[in-house]
């Protein structure tokens, strides 16, 4: 008998031994299971409402939706980076009736100017003109380092199709468009507003101080030349190739431009880097037959600082003035008139 209590109870301690064994097994699963579903729903409901604190960062590319709804038929446009967002202003040329668009961004490269020609280009009628800047830093990249470079690309993911996206990443294309969420980093904080970090804003002073324009030109062109193994990548000059051969195929009339420069950005660039810059653009130009025109001495703009927000981009009122010197003296604005 005592043999038999002792089997009984040997038998019910390995029982129960198993049965906690089967149970911390279940509940590990339950664990693998739960932890990561529970993870999920939360990055979920985060995802919803920072999706759209996102999309405020990449305001300046909503214009694109316009294409194809608002814009049918684009007369006049144009591409390029910073200088071509802030230096091309046609509300008096859209006022007389003709449908123009931006196509630029700021720090965008000839790639991106490429892939945005090959999905918009459709919209810009036969006869068009499209002006393609032409800066010091065209040949290069303006962005001065790779987290720079690959924060400006997530916009093109917002707008451009896979097929069109130079470098496509599919990884990159789930967390722009599907969960920004895994990439906000601080921004996250702008969830609670409490705990966002408080940000002061310093308003530009009304009147020009000439020592501190100066000083920034000195700033813009440490951005646009320091730290720069080649000025002029054979890639980029391929590009802009590409373009005007687009341009040409498709019956639009490519005009390539330098913008104006303050006299405080120009004086701080080398005569030989402006003589490799003035051979390269000729050498494009003998080569494709397109027309050229150089803007960065222009004595209009060169002194006269309140047409400037900076050295090298012109203010609302400069970008006024701009197009209207465009207007009236480029032959390719004649067809308009």
């Amino acid at each position: 008998m005592e043999t038999d209590e002792q089997e009984r109870k040997e038998y019910n301690t390995e029982r129960n031994i198993m049965m906690r064994k089967r149970f911390d097994i279940i509940r590990f699963a339950l664990k693998c299971v739960l932890i990561p579903a529970a993870a999920m729903f939360l990055i979920y409901l985060m995802n919803r409402p920072y999706k759209a604190i996102d999309e405020q960062k990449y305001q300046d590319i909503l214009k694109f939706d316009m294409l194809g709804r608002n814009y049918w038929e684009v007369h006049i446009g144009n591409l390029g980076s910073s200088h071509g967002a802030y230096d091309f202003v046609y509300d008096d040329i859209m006022a007389r009736g003709y449908v123009c668009f931006n196509f630029a961004n700021t720090s965008q490269s000839y790639n991106y100017d490429y892939a945005i020609l090959k999905q918009f280009g459709q919209y810009m009628v036969d006869g068009s003109v499209l002006f393609i800047p032409v800066s010091y830093f065209s040949f290069n990249n303006e962005v001065v380092n790779r987290s720079e470079a690959e924060a400006m690309s997530v916009r093109y993911y917002h707008f451009l199709s896979p097929e069109n996206i130079p470098d496509y990443d599919p990884y990159v294309d789930i967390i722009t468009n599907r969960l920004p969420i895994l990439s906000a980093g601080e921004d996250i904080l702008k969830l609670f507003p409490n705990l966002s970090p408080v940000l002061t804003a310093h308003a530009a002073n009304e009147g020009i101080d000439v020592e501190e324009f100066a000083r920034r030109a000195g700033e813009r062109y440490g951005r646009h030349f320091d730290k720069k193994e080649e000025y002029f990548m054979p890639e980029r000059i391929e590009e802009l190739r590409a373009i005007i051969a687009y341009c040409q195929e498709h019956k639009i009339t490519p005009v390539l431009i330098t913008t104006p420069f303050s006299k405080y950005y120009t004086d701080l660039v080398s005569q030989e880097f402006l003589q490799e810059f003035r051979e390269t653009v000729s050498g494009i130009i003998s080569d494709t037959g397109v027309v050229y025109y150089d803007y960065s001495f222009d004595e209009r703009f060169r002194e006269n600082l309140q047409y400037f927000s900076d050295s090298d981009h012109l203010n609302p009122e400069g970008a006024a003035y701009f197009m209207s010197i465009l207007w009236n003296e480029l032959p390719e604005m004649k067809r308009f008139q």
